[in-house]
């Protein structure tokens, strides 16, 4: 469920931004804000679906899975292909949220 969430969150987020970059910097009509509010909206919401204790580490963890999203997002929505290091970054986010995520907690920290 949590991957679900992280991933539902960023095309969420992602489409959200974008309709406010279609409308100020894109020249798309302000109507594009409201689909993009709504989008914004269910980011947050998908967000409380993470079965985690305190929001900050689902946030922190939520970062990385945004960065992946976004590259994808800028290879399938606008055509440009990520290049290496684009995808080693990802992979290093990625692997940091793992570790945020699903880290032992216990009492010796």
């Amino acid at each position: 469920m949590t991957a679900f969430a992280y991933i539902g969150a960023a095309l969420a987020e992602i489409a959200g931004c974008f309709a406010f970059w279609a409308w100020l910097r894109l020249d798309k009509p302000i109507w594009w804000i409201v689909p993009g509010m709504a989008s914004l909206a269910l980011f947050a919401w998908l967000l409380t679906l993470v079965d985690a204790d305190h929001a900050g580490r689902t946030y922190a963890a939520y970062g990385g899975v945004y960065i992946a999203a976004a590259l994808l997002w800028l290879w399938i929505v606008e055509g440009a292909r990520p290049d290496r290091w684009d995808l080693i970054g990802a992979a290093i986010c990625l692997g940091g949220a793992a570790i945020i995520l699903f880290g032992p907690r216990g009492a010796a920290a």
